[in-house]
């Protein structure tokens, strides 16, 4: 590029990122192009960078390669392969999954549950993330930001992201929006901060650790379903509101992921894609003044689904009413005229959460009224989903044609996960440890 002008000027080059993004907001204007919807919006969601994916792709593939090598199993080391050979590893890590998604399903989980900043760092702890806060000049006791990172797997260096770096929404200043401040709160917060930085036992257990009754499961889906009512009544012009909306339903289907499937899935991916609405610039309501915690408790609810004992029955009441949630903000994006985000929530996040529905147990009358849950969604059409919703359920039915097999991403029964951390804990130290 020459910087310099037919008069011998130099081209002013500062700020230049910003301004050719305003240049280009305009000529989109100018020539009627189509005008980037995330500006109007005023939400972005950070993407991966190829280098990225492959500079984790490569440090994992060498690690596991390493692990393998002094197990016996691979005679050469790795600065001994070839060019093609690393590759070859190489691209065999690019397929699974990259760790700043897992790590911000994880986060936003957390969050999600949580109802202070020390049950958050106790659920990231017990998800199997290790931490690192960030503290003032010459503090202990004030935490200004955090990083997170995976437990390294096969030896390697973890690699640590800071919670702006996974989403908007997963700064520590944007998290304790959702959690009351007071001194007692901060208090515990920093000691179970500073536990976590050095490795040590939870300082004081919470209600992460409580055993989750069927009377609150019944009561959860009541309150959910007042919620998803009264959202009827919010203006769908109101995004502030909306986008809490989104970030507690994603946080919920997060918790759900986290506790069900052993590696991301329909549910995963539905998360993400609905956190999309939530990622905006400046700071939304909170739950309280949106009257939205009833998300905030179905989160709590979906997170202890591996340690509750409940089966799939009180989950498939749940996922009915995520599924309204869903189409609650699909109605407001379709009103904010966000068309590529009204089309991922109705084509992307919607149907994966029909066909986790769809294989879900459904309690049964008998003659007698009494439930069962003997039977599945797949027998019976539900009178509940909008048409839109049902016609894309039965399209995904005639494109199944058989039972689903262990490759399918629709799992057979969604149950807990047994085999979720590859590490297991020190029973002398705590599930943290």
């Amino acid at each position: 590029v020459n910087l310099v002008r037919e008069d011998g000027t130099k081209a002013s080059i500062h700020n230049d990122f910003r301004r050719s993004q305003s240049a280009a907001r305009a000529l989109e204007v100018k020539y009627g192009l189509e005008q980037l919807e995330s500006v109007k919006a005023e939400r972005a969601t950070r993407g991966y960078d190829p280098a990225e994916r492959e500079s984790a792709a490569r440090r994992r593939a060498k690690a596991k390669y390493e692990r393998q090598r002094t197990e016996g199993e691979q005679p050469a080391s790795w600065e001994n392969l070839t060019k093609a050979e690393k590759a070859a590893h190489v691209a065999a890590e690019l397929k699974e999954t990259q760790p700043r998604h897992e790590l911000a399903l994880k986060v936003r989980a957390a969050a999600a549950a949580s109802e202070s900043e020390a049950e958050f760092v106790r659920r990231l702890r017990r998800s199997g993330c290790i931490l690192r806060p960030r503290f003032a000049e010459n503090r202990t006791d004030v935490i200004t930001g955090y990083s997170v990172a995976e437990r390294p797997r096969y030896g390697e260096r973890p690699v640590w992201y800071g919670g702006l770096h996974l989403g908007r929404d997963l700064s520590l200043p944007r998290l304790r929006g959702d959690w009351p401040d007071t001194p007692g709160g901060a208090t515990e917060a920093a000691a179970e901060w500073n536990a976590a930085m050095r490795g040590r036992r939870v300082v004081h257990a919470g209600r992460e650790t409580q055993e989750i009754t069927p009377e609150a499961w019944e009561q959860q889906t009541t309150q959910l379903g007042e919620l998803i009512d009264r959202l009827n009544a919010v203006d769908v012009n109101d995004r502030d509101t909306w986008a809490t909306v989104a970030r507690q339903a994603a946080g919920a289907l997060a918790a759900w992921s986290n506790a069900t499937e052993d590696t991301p899935g329909d549910l995963a991916a539905a998360s993400e894609a609905l956190s999309r609405s939530a990622q905006t610039f400046r700071r939304t309501v909170t739950p309280q003044k949106a009257g939205t915690t009833a998300l905030s408790g179905t989160a709590m609810l979906l997170a202890s689904a591996m340690h509750s004992g409940q089966g799939a029955v009180a989950q498939a009441a749940m996922i009915r009413q995520l599924l309204r949630v869903t189409q609650a903000v699909h109605s407001a994006a379709v009103a904010g005229q966000q068309v590529r985000q009204a089309k991922l929530l109705a084509e992307d996040t919607r149907a994966r959460l029909v066909r986790v529905r769809d294989a879900m147990p459904h309690p049964v009358q008998t003659a007698a009224g009494q439930a069962t849950g003997t039977a599945t969604l797949r027998d019976r059409r539900d009178p509940v989903l909008e048409p839109q919703a049902q016609a894309m359920l039965d399209r995904l039915r005639a494109g199944q044609g058989k039972p689903a097999t262990p490759g399918s991403p629709v799992p057979n029964a969604i149950e807990p996960s047994k085999e979720r951390h590859t590490t297991k804990p020190d029973a002398t130290r705590g599930p943290e440890r």
